[in-house]
């Protein structure tokens, strides 16, 4: 349940009833020892009109009786102009961790998405956690509209509560209250309002408010082998191929989806709407020697949707050219087991290795897999994500995304990224891994994670990681490190331009621990942001932190067999070294006003 919180100034709204058709009232109406739902429909400074309704609690229903209909989604994954930023831990004070951005539909790096991110849910869509609004097993929650509407003014004193996901909330402003949001108004004695709640509500987003997996051409329920058989769809919002709740082996098939229009981009990105092939309801598919086409938008290649449902992929072929169409996309809690695939989509949003709102396992290894999209990565994870052996090259992108509460683990894989531009958002940083938490709701809140060990990572634009609005944990062992430029790890926070988070308190937590790895390149840290930097195990960082002063907490620790070699001044917190630091001439300073020289 959602935590209340009382307003700290007992100022009174002034509450205008207005009634039908927006024809005002002469008197103000009291609505003391009430409780007030509508919805922003215009905002003048602190003043705020609503159109009144109700709030109901349902669930997902489904969409043609051929699986559960899924989950609804306040945003459509497309990368922040690059990308879309981070998960944030709870207990992280800088970092604004479920400032809900009813408005703001984000196109994160693939999706930072409105969680449009790019696949951009951008940076982009992410997929909410079990127990949370539309999330895997729970109901959701939706607004209707009655014929009423409710001019409010609201104190600037007033303290305003965020819903996030599950049961997370968090204190906002009136920047989090946004045309298109729900507000839930607890009103006191004498007209008082007691508590200003930001509902998260079932929303379309400007796409269809019923959440649906669309249509089949070709749908299989029950147990089977299919050996060399072809599925073509060019309807809108149909998949070619669809397996529901059955034990299916399907060797050297052929799906095709060349055509047909996606009405709506959540659901696409979501449930595996108008994908090529869809498995949900607890599926269990092997798919081996295909070779899958799609050309719609939303013509997600291999779409494993739902809790139970299991896609075990290899040896195939996935090529997508539609915007928000991933290779391989998991979604809703499904898992997706891959080997050996040979993926490459030309969309925006469109990540190589793909997942959504409810996030899911997915495990690589093996294979290609080429994005050309602009906010694309070769992977977005709203889930927990293992990749293997691989190549990845992300064109006109960064090359891998993390949102919210996930994970992407690297194992002896080579990946570039050149993200050629921002996306939606001039300001935005151009990066090559990004960490962040988009605020949509497609991604729980709470310590994001990235780890790499053996292979290589190249930037070919950018700073080699970015983090902001999210707190996470980043391992590095024996990986060859390229940079773009002089920047190793920005970790900074936004203008929340994007809805990532409040400005001011969307900063970046970060670990970063390193095993028998070699460091170059500058770190910075914000002032609302900190970093705790250990090199273990024989690493070396030949860099410099926080050349041009203090910024946020930063502690670095050294262990007897590392060395850190500085190339700056350096303004630390905090020292902690066993090992051997070569000064070449610069100046260590400390929070307490040490000051450490060779």
């Amino acid at each position: 349940m959602k935590k209340e919180l009382s307003l700290l100034c007992a100022s009174a709204l002034m509450i205008t009833s207005l009634a039908g058709c927006g024809t005002s009232s002469s008197n103000a109406a009291d609505y003391s020892n009430t409780t007030l739902v509508g919805q922003v429909q215009s905002i003048n400074g602190q003043t705020v009109t609503l159109q009144l309704g109700e709030l109901s609690q349902q669930q997902p229903p489904a969409s043609d009786g051929q699986g559960p209909s899924g989950k609804p989604s306040d945003k459509s994954q497309t990368p922040p102009s690059g990308a879309s930023a981070g998960g944030q831990s709870s207990d992280s004070p800088n970092i604004d961790q479920n400032d809900p951005s009813p408005t703001g539909s984000q196109q994160p790096p693939e999706q930072p998405s409105g969680q449009a991110p790019s696949d951009g849910k951008q940076p982009s869509d992410q997929g909410e956690g079990p127990g949370g609004p539309g999330g895997p097993g729970g109901g959701m929650t939706s607004f209707t509209a009655g014929n009423e509407t409710a001019t409010i003014t609201i104190s600037q004193d007033a303290v305003i509560t965020i819903e996030g996901t599950g049961d997370q909330t968090s204190e906002g402003t009136m920047d989090d209250i946004t045309t298109g949001a729900v507000l839930e108004i607890a009103v006191g004695e004498k007209n008082t309002v007691t508590s200003v709640t930001v509902k998260r509500v079932m929303s379309g987003g400007g796409n269809s408010d019923t959440v649906s997996n669309g249509t089949s051409a070709n749908t299989i329920t029950d147990n089977t082998t299919v050996n060399s058989a072809a599925y073509t769809s060019t309807a809108d919002d149909e998949n070619a191929l669809r397996i529901d709740g059955a034990d299916v082996t399907l060797n050297q098939i052929t799906v095709e989806k060349p055509s047909g229009e996606s009405s709506s981009t959540e659901n696409g990105d979501f449930y595996g709407q108008n994908a090529g092939l869809l498995a949900l309801n607890g599926a269990n598919v092997t798919l081996n020697g295909a070779t899958v086409t799609t050309g719609a938008q939303n013509g997600n290649g291999v779409f494993s949707y739902g809790e139970g449902t299991v896609m075990n992929i290899s040896n195939t072929a996935i090529h997508t050219s539609g915007d928000n169409s991933g290779g391989i996309q998991t979604a809703g809690g499904g898992t997706t087991n891959a080997t050996d695939l040979d993926i490459e989509t030309q969309g925006n949003s469109s990540a190589a290795i793909r997942s959504d709102r409810g996030g899911g396992t997915v495990t690589v290894d093996g294979g290609s897999y080429v994005t050309n999209g602009n906010g694309s990565p070769t992977i977005y994870s709203t889930a927990d994500i293992t990749v293997s052996n691989a190549t990845l090259n992300a064109n006109h992108s960064e090359a891998v995304v993390v949102e919210g509460k996930n994970s992407v683990n690297l194992v002896n894989c080579d990946v570039t990224g050149d993200m050629t531009g921002t996306y939606q958002d001039s300001s935005e940083n151009i990066h090559n891994v990004m960490i962040y938490q988009s605020m949509s709701g497609d991604a729980d809140v709470g310590q994001a994670s990235f780890s790499m060990s053996g292979g290589s990572l190249t930037a070919k634009a950018g700073d080699l990681f970015y983090v902001t609005n999210t707190s996470c944990s980043i391992v590095l062992a024996n990986v060859k490190l390229a940079l773009a430029n002089e920047n190793l790890l920005t970790i900074a926070g936004n203008s929340s331009s994007r809805g990532w988070g409040t400005e001011g308190k969307n900063g970046g937590q970060v670990t970063l621990s390193t095993d028998a790895q070699t460091l170059t390149g500058l770190i910075t840290c914000d002032q609302i942001s900190s970093l705790d930097l250990s090199l273990k195990n024989e690493s070396s960082f030949e860099g410099a932190i926080n050349t041009t002063g203090q910024g946020g907490t930063v502690h670095v620790s050294l262990d007897s067999s590392s060395t850190w070699t500085l190339t700056g001044d350096c303004y630390l917190t905090s020292l902690d070294n066993s090992g051997t630091i070569h000064f070449n001439g610069h100046t260590i300073y400390l929070a307490d006003g040490t000051t450490l020289t060779a």
